[in-house]
C-alpha cells in the first residue's frame, strides 16, 4: 500500500477512491402534514443559465477529546439519521428544495411557462451514506482542491427516458448529500445543489437552515426562516417564487428608459458583448488552427487547482505596494486587479489581445423595486470589464484597474439587468458550455457566505471546499476559515502558466 506521504502518485489515488463505499441511499422528502401542496414555480432566465447540480464539501475532524456520550452520536447511523430527520423538517419550508425541473409549454395567458421550470411536487432530495478507512489527515492541506474530493459527493445517475419520462431533468434531484465517514472518526458532508433553484447566498441559508434543524445539535432552536452572517435566526420571510423578476422583464423594453436619469449607462448587458466577442475570436482561432492541438492544450483535466492564502497581513502590504496608503479600495477590488493583472501576464499574450475581467454582481438591491429581502431565486449577474493586455499590465500602479471594476459594479442598475436577462434568454445551461476561454478571468465571491460556519455536526467545519465548476477558469474568493479578514483564492490554471501566475502574483506586478 502507498503510504499518505504519495497522495499525488496514482496508485495511491486509485487506493482512496476504491476506499469509499455507499452503504445507503434514502429520498428524502418532507413529512406528509408539513408538505406544501403542489405547484409548479416559473424560472426566470438567470436561473435557467446553468441548471446542473453545484458541489460543496464540508470536513469535520474528530474532536481531539471524546466521551462515550460524544461517540454515540457521532457514530454513522447516528449522523445520518439526524442530518435525514434534519433536512425532512427543512424540506417543508425550503420546498423547491425536493421538487424537479421540467419542460413546459407557454400559453397565450402566461408566456413564461415556456422552458424550463420548477414543479414542487415533494419527490424529494437524495441522501447517501458512505464509509471509508482513508483518514482525513491523509488528504493533506483541505484547502488545495484534491481529485479524491469528487468521491466524497453522490452524484445521480443519468435517467431512464421512457415515454412516460420524455425530458431527464424531471427525473433528477435538485438536491443530493453524502455523508461519509473517514477512518480517523471524521466526517465530510457533500452537497449538491442544483444552480437553478437557488444561487449562491440563498445556498447558503439552506443548508444553515438544514444544520440548525439538524437534532444533532442539542438546544438548538428550529430554524423556519432565513439566517444572517451569523447563523442567528431573524425573521424574515422566504420568497421562492420568481414572479417580481418576471414581471420586470415582461413589462420592460429598453427604449422604455431612453429618457431616464440613469445618464451614461447603456442598456446593453457588457458582459453579453464582451463574452460574444471572446467566443467568436476563440472560433476564429479554432479554424486556423489544428483543432486536436486545442483540445489538448485547454483539456479541463489538464487544470491544476491551487488555492492562495492571502493573509490579512498580506492584503494590506499588497495595497501599499500597488495602489499606495491614500487610496481606499475594499479587499475584492484589490484581489481581483492584482490577480487580473498577474493572470494577464502569466499568459504571455500579445500586447493587442483584448483580454475580459468578469465578476459576480448581487442585483437584489439593484432592480427597482429591490427584490424582497427573503428571495431565493438566481439574483446575480455578471459585470464586465474588457482591455487590451498593454492596458492591464502597463499600467504603473493598480488604481486604474481598480476604477474599471468600480465603473462596472456601477453599471449594474436596472436597466442592465433587465437587458442581462433578455440577452441570455433560451441560452440554457450556457454557463455549463463555453469553449476555453484563456482569455476571461471569471471571478466568483464567496466571501460574503462564511460556509464553514455552517456547523453540521456540533462546530464549524475544519474547511468547505467547491469541487471544480463547469467552467474551470472560475477563480473563488473565500472567507480563510482562521483569518476573517483574510481571503482563500482558489484559481484553475493550465500547468503551463501556474509557476509564472504564481511568481507574479506573489511579488509586486507593477
Amino acid at each position: 500500500m502507498a503510504s499518505s506521504t504519495e497522495l499525488g502518485d496514482h496508485d495511491h489515488d486509485e487506493y482512496l477512491i476504491s476506499k469509499v463505499s455507499i452503504t445507503e441511499t434514502v429520498l428524502v422528502s418532507s413529512a406528509p402534514v408539513l408538505q406544501q401542496p403542489p405547484k409548479v414555480v416559473s424560472l426566470s432566465n438567470l436561473d435557467r443559465q446553468c441548471p446542473l447540480l453545484m458541489y460543496l464539501v464540508f470536513f469535520y475532524k474528530y474532536p481531539t477529546t471524546s466521551s462515550v456520550d460524544h461517540n454515540r452520536i457521532w457514530s454513522l447511523d447516528s449522523v445520518f439519521q439526524s442530518l435525514k430527520s434534519g433536512l425532512e423538517e427543512t424540506l417543508s419550508i425550503w420546498y423547491p428544495a425536493g421538487g424537479r425541473l421540467i419542460m413546459t409549454s407557454s400559453t397565450d395567458d402566461d408566456k413564461s411557462l415556456g422552458g424550463l421550470n420548477l414543479l414542487c411536487n415533494n419527490k424529494g432530495a437524495v441522501l447517501a451514506k458512505a464509509a471509508t478507512v482513508v483518514k482525513i489527515s491523509e488528504l493533506g492541506d483541505l484547502s488545495q482542491y484534491n481529485d479524491f474530493f469528487g468521491n466524497l459527493v453522490y452524484k445521480p445517475p443519468p435517467p431512464v427516458l421512457d415515454e412516460q419520462h420524455e425530458d431527464h431533468f424531471s427525473q433528477m434531484p435538485l438536491v443530493a448529500a453524502q455523508v461519509t465517514k473517514f477512518g480517523c472518526g471524521g466526517y465530510s458532508i457533500g452537497i449538491g445543489i442544483s444552480h437553478s433553484l437557488f444561487d449562491g447566498p440563498a445556498a447558503y441559508e439552506f443548508m444553515c437552515a438544514w444544520a440548525s434543524n439538524s437534532a444533532i445539535k442539542p438546544n438548538q432552536n428550529k430554524l423556519d426562516v432565513i439566517m444572517d452572517d451569523e447563523l442567528q435566526p431573524k425573521p424574515v420571510e422566504l420568497v421562492h417564487d420568481r414572479d417580481a423578476l418576471l414581471m420586470m422583464v415582461d413589462n420592460y423594453s429598453c427604449h422604455d428608459d431612453d429618457n431616464d436619469d440613469d445618464e451614461g449607462v447603456s442598456c446593453r448587458a457588457a458582459a453579453i458583448d464582451h463574452l460574444y466577442q471572446l467566443i467568436m475570436k476563440s472560433a476564429a482561432a479554432v479554424a486556423s488552427t489544428d483543432l486536436l492541438m486545442i483540445k489538448s492544450s485547454n483539456d479541463d483535466n489538464n487544470y491544476v487547482h491551487k488555492t492562495f492564502h492571502l493573509s490579512s497581513a498580506f492584503l494590506n502590504c499588497l495595497k501599499k505596494q500597488v495602489v499606495g496608503d491614500n487610496f481606499s479600495c475594499s479587499s475584492f477590488e484589490l484581489v481581483a486587479a492584482h490577480l487580473w493583472k498577474a493572470k494577464t501576464l502569466a499568459l504571455g499574450l500579445t500586447m493587442e489581445t483584448m483580454v475580459c475581467l468578469q465578476f459576480s454582481v448581487d442585483a437584489r438591491n439593484k432592480v427597482d423595486p429591490p427584490l424582497p429581502q427573503g428571495f431565493t431565486g438566481n439574483a446575480y449577474v455578471l459585470a464586465s470589464v474588457a482591455l487590451t493586455v498593454s492596458q492591464v499590465v502597463d499600467q504603473s500602479d493598480h488604481k486604474a484597474i481598480v476604477d474599471k471594476i468600480r465603473e462596472a459594479k456601477k453599471s449594474v442598475t436596472n436597466k442592465y439587468v433587465k437587458s442581462y436577462m433578455e440577452a441570455v434568454a433560451g441560452g440554457g445551461s450556457q454557463q455549463a458550455s463555453l469553449p476555453p476561454l484563456k482569455e476571461l478571468t471569471l471571478v466568483s465571491d464567496w466571501t460574503r457566505m462564511p460556509f464553514h460556519k455552517v456547523d453540521f455536526l456540533q462546530g464549524e467545519a475544519d474547511y468547505a471546499s467547491p469541487l471544480v465548476a463547469p467552467v474551470p477558469e472560475v477563480i473563488y474568493f473565500m472567507q480563510n476559515p482562521k483569518d476573517d479578514k483574510g481571503i482563500d483564492m482558489r484559481i484553475g490554471l493550465l500547468p503551463q502558466h501556474l509557476d509564472a501566475f504564481t511568481r507574479y502574483f506573489l511579488t509586486n506586478t507593477n
